[in-house]
């Protein structure tokens, strides 16, 4: 069966050839109010410098790897917001680099030099875009450059929409708030006139501790109790399936699809999960059941969040730990955000091991050494992520393939969950 990458073992996702051996790449989401994606700030550290230095790549080299690795394949196509420094927009460096996926941030200390603002003038005339980044609230002739303005949001003082009503009525800009940490954080940067956010604060919803794992949710982990006991009780499972309509639905889609390449018509619940697979139905059920629509998550948390599950897949074979266990561990680690409600409530429902929710509750124990590494290299905490290396004796190299494979596998995955929850009617 060829199988799609949402669903196969070993997908058939294009490696990140160069990323693995030259550069970390930590990518961070750009949410507009209805939060959607539109754009990602890439950041990009030198794999060949000493572990614990924390070292940014030159950027002559950041621009050869952008161009070769191409942004689109770590932006999804959405535009690539990349720091800047002054003397490469002066020396036109970045126009390898695609203009309609460039946003390029500018510090709010480089110098408005008559030749800096020729050599900016001239690259927005080739449709790149500009962001002023750190702006602490002072005139800046670089603002009529630019088209997004990034304010720190940890910092006192703000500068919000009274501020630019006053000064920079000529030129519209969009107001970027990075380090958005909570949700309450998000609420005042919107009443501060703030449209796009950055930060953890999707991840760290405000929970509501009394309310009950809805029905569905218990359900659905019914589901996948039974997908992960050993030996499987196909019959219980079957019936367990055809109890969920949209479950049902997807799954005799699949099995009729091209994919399976089955040439008669099947609509025997046991013979699709047969023809399937149990291995590729659990990947399967486990997607749809958290894709599924008013489940509470947003896409890019489910992004996100198959970002760490393949990853932790990938890499449990470097730690000699069970892929299929690592997989829910980094899929399931962002439940709260998903359902609003605390972890410590939800893990006594989940089909793993003790050890495994309780590193879901934060504990640090053996099975949780993958998720923490890339946690911390969501945030592009390079030194906590050369410790985690350093202390078990891993290969960061290996790990970075790791993360570029689930980085394009996530995406296509993504994609095909939808394609496959869509209904034609």
């Amino acid at each position: 069966m060829a199988a799609q990458p949402v669903l196969a073992n070993d997908p058939h996702s294009a490696p990140l050839e160069r990323s693995a051996d030259l550069y970390c790449i930590a990518r961070q989401p750009l949410l507009n109010q209805s939060g959607r994606l539109h754009a990602y700030e890439l950041r990009f550290r030198d794999n060949r410098a000493p572990a614990g230095c924390g070292a940014e790549p030159s950027i002559c080299a950041l621009f050869d790897d952008a161009v070769i690795l191409g942004l689109e394949r770590f932006t999804n196509g959405f535009p690539a917001v990349l720091a800047c420094p002054p003397d490469a927009l002066a020396g036109k460096l970045v126009q390898v680099l695609p203009p309609p996926l460039t946003i390029l941030a500018i510090p709010e200390s480089a110098e408005a030099t008559t030749a800096f603002m020729d050599s900016c003038r001239e690259l927005r005339s080739q449709g790149f875009r500009f962001l002023l980044d750190d702006f602490s609230g002072k005139l800046n002739p670089l603002i009529v450059l630019c088209d997004y303005v990034r304010v720190d949001f940890t910092r006192p003082g703000i500068p919000g929409r009274e501020y630019f009503r006053q000064w920079l009525v000529p030129r519209p800009v969009s107001l970027v708030a990075k380090h958005v940490e909570t949700e309450e954080d998000y609420h005042r940067a919107v009443e501060e006139g703030f449209t796009l956010f950055q930060g953890d604060y999707l991840f760290r919803p405000a929970l509501v501790r009394s309310r009950k794992i809805p029905s569905n949710r218990l359900f659905h982990f019914e589901i996948l109790q039974n997908l992960y006991r050993d030996p499987v009780d196909l019959t219980r499972l079957t019936d367990l399936v055809m109890r969920d309509a949209a479950l049902t639905y997807r799954l005799l889609r699949l099995v009729n699809s091209p994919v399976c390449a089955i040439r008669q018509e099947v609509r025997s619940i046991e013979a699709a999960l047969i023809i399937v697979g149990l291995d590729v139905f659990r990947r399967f059920a486990t997607l749809a059941i958290l894709s599924e629509p008013g489940s509470g998550g947003q896409r890019e948390i489910l992004r996100v969040a198959l970002v760490r599950a393949r990853f932790c897949e990938l890499a449990a074979r470097i730690l000699r730990q069970d892929p299929a266990e690592q997989y829910l561990l980094g899929m399931f680690s962002l439940l709260p955000a998903m359902l609003r409600i605390p972890m410590n409530e939800l893990t006594p429902s989940l089909p793993l091991r003790d050890e495994v929710r309780q590193a879901l509750e934060g504990n640090i124990n053996r099975e949780r050494r993958l998720l923490t590494w890339i946690e911390r290299h969501e945030r592009a905490d390079w030194d906590a992520c050369d410790a985690i290396v350093g202390t078990n004796l891993l290969s960061r190299e290996r790990l970075m393939r790791c993360f570029g494979d689930a980085v394009v596998w996530a995406q296509m995955a993504l994609r095909s969950a939808f394609q496959l929850g869509s209904d034609p009617s």
